[in-house]
Formats: structure tokens, sequence, C-alpha cells
């Protein structure tokens, strides 16, 4: 297995494996980014997310995506957008090979910290993060959002 940094020629094999995790968070329908957007973000004029991808045998089979989140009470922190393992590879480590890199990551970068979220149906993954690494899965805070659309429907 190998672990690094990931270029713009991923970026296809990446998306795929959004579609995948979309797919098993049950909501395929919420990818609304389209590959130039997403290779815009991560390699255009002003890169706001950096990813780690895991390959074997010449193909990515997980990746792990984050950008910088800042915290008035914390400072600069690592935030996990995604870590994703395709399911034939899950159970082999991946994960644990690509958490393991963002925190050697967010040391290097001397960050505060490192949040995500993880649903709460996702007994794996919560049992991954608690158990391996003695994460806190907070209780209390709702996730509040607007799409785009709405946006574009409030008159201001």
């Amino acid at each position: 297995m190998n672990i690094r940094i990931a270029k713009k020629e991923d970026c296809p094999r990446l998306m795929e494996l959004v579609h995948e995790l979309a797919l098993f968070e049950k909501a395929p329908e919420e990818v609304t980014v389209t590959l130039q957007e997403f290779e815009d973000a991560g390699f255009g004029e002003k890169p706001i997310w950096k990813a780690f991808v895991a390959e074997h045998d010449g193909l990515i089979v997980g990746f792990a995506v984050y950008y910088i989140r800042y915290s008035t009470w914390k400072g600069s922190r690592m935030y996990l957008e995604d870590l994703i393992v395709t399911e034939a590879m899950r159970g082999q480590g991946v994960g644990t090979l690509l958490f393991d890199r963002l925190i050697v990551e967010a040391k290097d970068l001397g960050f505060s910290g490192m949040v995500w979220q993880v649903l709460d149906w996702n007994e794996p993954a919560i049992t991954f993060y608690k158990k391996k690494y003695g994460a806190v899965v907070e209780a209390g805070w709702l996730n509040a959002s607007l799409s785009k659309q709405q946006f574009l429907n409030i008159n201001l």
C-alpha cells in the first residue's frame, strides 16, 4: 500500500470514490460538485483542500481530504472532510494508514487539533475512531446548511 499526496490527475478516480461514499451514506443525489469544480478547488489558483490517497497495485482504493478550519476557541485545526475506502478494501488497514498520515500532517503543520463528522448510524466508523484513536464523538451539535439554490432564492 502506498500513501501519497493527491495529484490533479487523480481527481476522476477520487470523484468515483466520492460517489461510492454517497451511495454508502444513502445520499447519492447530494453530490452536486462537478469534476471541474473539484479539480479547481484542489488544484486551481487558490486551492482549498488537500488529500492523501492510498494506492494498491496502482489503483487508488481510498483517500482522505481535508482543509484548514479556524476555531475562535481553539485556533487552526484540520477539518477532515472525508475518509473514503472503497468497499472491496475495507477492513484491510487502508483507513488506518490514511488516518495516521493525517495525524502526521496535523502535527507537522502545527494544528491545534483535527475535527470531522461521522454519521450516528455508522457504527464501524464510530468504533474505529473511538477504539483505535480515543476520539471524542460529541453530541449536542446539529448540522445546518444553505444550498446554492437557497442562496439564489434569498433576496437581499
